[in-house]
């Protein structure tokens, strides 16, 4: 190595992280990682919910958030009210990509919705992540890696009665690194030919 400062394939992106718990966060940790700037949108007062995850290194810094949210800064808004809305409205308008991760339908309400944000910004690369999809009959089922790890039955093969899940997020780690691959190949290609899209 020469000394010469390397510049990372996302540097000048900015990712608007709407996206709570695991795997809409660690995909824009990866973003981050990659050189994308990342800022990540919490509630007021509670923040992410794995905030109060034990353990606890630090107050209201449990070991789960700290995993999944490095490279990024947090802003607290109440997406509830018409003045948080319009302070991630303006944050979407200079953004690259947007990731959220809500229930079916909530993002809608919300106002963080591709149908809302991209008119706002049309070179947007909207990200939604849900467990089952957002059409079909488990449309509105909560996608908890726990959940999906009982749904598909891999609890009952550990051999422990009552059925344990194993210690290790089958569901939520494939999800984000699908969506980090392709949130990365959708802002480079948008950085360099001016493309925009919407990807579930």
């Amino acid at each position: 190595m020469d000394g010469t400062a390397v510049t990372k394939p996302l540097a000048g992106i900015r990712v608007l992280d709407l996206s709570k718990v695991l795997a809409g966060p660690l995909c824009a940790q990866y973003l981050g990682d990659l050189g994308a700037e990342v800022i990540k949108v919490e509630t007021v007062g509670q923040g992410d919910e794995t905030r109060g995850w034990p353990p606890f290194p630090a107050a209201g810094l449990g070991t789960t958030f700290l995993s999944a949210n490095r490279n990024k800064r947090s802003i607290a808004v109440d997406l509830k009210t018409e003045k948080g809305r319009a302070i991630v409205h303006a944050l979407a308008r200079s953004a690259d990509v947007a990731i959220e991760s809500f229930g079916t339908g909530v993002a809608e309400r919300l106002g963080i919705d591709a149908a809302t944000l991209r008119p706002l910004n049309d070179r947007l690369i909207h990200c939604s992540i849900s467990g089952f999809g957002r059409a079909g009959p488990l449309k509105n089922s909560p996608g908890y890696d726990v959940i999906l790890q009982a749904f598909c039955g891999i609890m009952s093969m550990t051999g422990m009665r009552p059925a344990l899940h194993p210690q290790s997020d089958f569901s939520d780690r494939p999800d984000d690194v699908r969506a980090c691959i392709q949130r990365h190949h959708g802002a480079i290609v948008r950085a360099r030919e001016d493309r925009a899209g919407r990807h579930d």
